[in-house]
């Protein structure tokens, strides 16, 4: 696979319009572009695979250890392009642990800086050039974004001049080349990011010199990646508008270990026949009175629940399974009812560590994690786990048990818990003998 990530200085500098361009650009010459985004997103993730037209993945090593690197072979394709998350150097807490340069020196990746001048000429040239002189930075190109063309072509001579890389091109400042906001990702609206991402690919093919993109490329072997061992058990996973945020890797593991079925809570009339049901997070308070209404699913999911199924909800899902979101009847496995505030309620990485036996592990196992919510759940139910932050002391609660049921704010990815996937396979499949799933 070829590869190349594409960052910038800062966030909101306009990286995920022009990673989005430029993997389109790709893709209408006919190759065959996988996406990646390093983090934890799942938003621009799948904005990025709307672009290249299949599933993208994430890079990860708080969420997935050294196993980050199986995401590019558990995602092939002939070329990849990673988009980095926040500043090129910006990583866990003040240091670039985890960041996108070191994702990208420890894959051996060469790297597209996107630079927006902001009130500056040649003061952008030592800004640029310390980025690229950086111990180990792999800095190879530079696209100037919301620049003039007179502008660009300035900039361009003493970049080349002073900083010693490829200016492979510009993008001129256009209202109609935004995404945007909702929450910390990007809305989701499927053929209006489509269109956007049309509109930017036409402008990339025509001001971003592609072929040098391309030639800048790094080469490297990526080994196919070994699934783990067959398993007999039958996944549900909803999927649809109100819960769609899953890493994909964590559906291929899935689907190839195991008989993986999808459904909607919005529209199916109940969980399909499963020894697993998988609630991954999404937007259920945007769709709370059109689940509140599809009484048969929430009676099958409870049913399933009071006959011992395993059931396993994250985020979205967690709020689904409580009582009520905001006065609309949810499936009330748990005594608890969930708000959205208009702040921010937590947000980053967390290190889970378990003070009872769950259905991901033994009490003292500790799992890799990551929260982003702005609801709250009140709950009476006793928490399993005890969370923190990795660096740092803030710490709180979470993590409750109905009989075989498991939810939690916290998102995991199982490369970088595959004990605690391999314990809740085991589990299930040692234990479904004899219970009634629906």
């Amino acid at each position: 696979m070829k590869t190349i990530m594409i960052t910038a200085p800062s966030s909101n500098t306009g990286k995920t319009i022009i990673t989005l361009g430029i993997i389109r650009a790709l893709k209408n010459r006919g190759l065959d572009v996988s996406a990646f985004k390093t983090g934890p997103d799942f938003i621009d993730t799948k904005c990025l695979g709307l672009a290249s037209g299949k599933l993208a993945g994430n890079l990860d090593i708080h969420m997935m250890g050294e196993n980050f690197k199986h995401a590019l072979s558990m995602n092939p394709g002939e070329y990849g392009v990673i988009e980095g998350a926040m500043g090129y150097f910006d990583g866990i807490y003040n240091d670039f642990e985890n960041s996108s340069y070191d994702i990208a020196r420890k894959l051996n990746i060469n790297s597209i800086l996107i630079y927006t001048p902001q009130g500056e000429m040649f003061s952008a040239i030592p800004k640029i050039k310390g980025m690229v002189d950086f111990l180990d930075s792999n800095i190879k190109g530079i696209i100037l974004n919301k620049v003039r063309k007179d502008i660009y072509l300035l900039l361009k001579e003493k970049i080349e001049e002073y900083v010693g890389i490829q200016v492979l091109g510009y993008v001129e400042n256009d209202k109609n080349l935004n995404i945007q906001s909702r929450y910390l990702g990007l809305v989701q609206n499927d053929k209006y990011i489509k269109d956007v991402i049309d509109k930017i690919s036409r402008t990339i093919e025509k001001t971003v010199d592609i072929d040098g993109l391309i030639s800048l490329m790094s080469k490297g072997d990526v080994a196919n990646y070994k699934y783990p061992i067959k398993r007999n058990i039958k996944v549900a996973i909803a999927y649809d508008e109100a819960f769609s945020f899953y890493y994909s890797e964590n559906l291929k593991l899935l689907e190839n270990t195991c008989q993986v079925q999808y459904f909607s809570p919005l529209r199916d009339t109940k969980v399909p026949e499963c020894d697993l049901l998988y609630i991954g997070g999404g937007y259920p308070e945007l769709y709370k009175e059109e689940l509140s209404q599809n009484l048969t699913m929430l009676n099958s999911i409870k049913n399933m629940a009071e006959r011992g199924g395993y059931i396993y909800g994250e985020a979205g899902g967690f709020m689904y399974l409580v009582e009520e979101i905001e006065d609309c009847s949810m499936v009330g496995i748990f005594k608890g009812k969930a708000y959205m505030k208009d702040r921010l309620q937590r947000f980053g990485y967390v290190d889970i560590n378990l003070m009872e036996d769950t259905l991901l592990g033994n009490k003292g196992d500790i799992l890799k994690g990551q929260e982003f919510h702005y609801s709250v759940i009140d709950i009476e139910d006793k928490p399993l786990y005890y969370i923190k932050k990795p660096k740092g002391n803030r710490n709180w609660k979470c993590g409750y048990r109905y009989k075989n049921v498991l939810a939690q704010y916290p998102h995991i990815h199982f490369l970088g818990n595959m004990k605690a996937f391999n314990y809740l396979s085991n589990k299930i499949e040692k234990g479904k003998e004899g219970i009634y799933v629906y």
